[in-house]
């Protein structure tokens, strides 16, 4: 994630024969994504203007793309993420955030301590899921972004306060050597 820039949908495959191709829209009006202006790929070079968006289910649509009219060319666009310059939406306001705010939070125990810090933002599906770097090293952890896990977020501060579910807690046990 780029924090100059925030993430509102990815090209899904080609629909048709005539240049269509599926938009999932992150958006919180999933409809909304036709009005954000300027839509980047992910290097900010290529810019995109839908023409047509029609609903296919939920956050699912079929989108026209201005100079895209044909199978091959959206074909190429299939995965491509869609991102709006950050100081293009508005501002978050109190107890509201972007996700991509979360990237390199420090996360704290419930006493203060340091447990990691957040390496990344996913979705697969399913919901939000923050990738964790844990301050004793080792595997990243992927824990879903819920209140009963993460209870507080201070963007402000720089921390979200994380109380690991209890698996990850025994882990945590029996990876520490015996006598400690």
């Amino acid at each position: 994630m780029v924090k100059d820039r925030v993430l509102v949908g990815r090209f899904g495959a080609p629909h048709g024969v005539g240049g269509e191709v599926r938009l999932n829209s992150f958006t919180g009006v999933p409809e909304a994504i036709a009005a954000y202006k300027p839509l980047l790929d992910a290097s900010g070079t290529r810019q995109f203007s839908i023409v047509a968006l029609r609903p296919l289910k939920d956050t699912i649509f079929i989108a026209k793309l201005a100079g895209v009219a044909d199978r091959a060319s959206a074909g190429a666009l299939t995965n491509a993420a869609l991102y709006v310059p950050r100081e293009s939406l508005p501002g978050a306001t109190e107890n509201e955030f972007y996700l991509t705010d979360l990237i390199g939070l420090a996360a704290l125990t419930d006493s203060g301590e340091t447990f990691g810090s957040v390496v990344d933002v996913l979705n697969f599906g399913g919901g939000d899921i923050l990738e964790i770097a844990r301050a004793c090293g080792g595997e990243t952890l992927l824990l879903p972004f819920k209140r009963e896990i993460f209870p507080r977020v201070d963007v402000t501060a720089g921390t979200l306060t994380l109380v690991p579910p209890v698996e990850i807690e025994v882990q945590a046990d029996l990876e520490r050597p015996a006598g400690r």
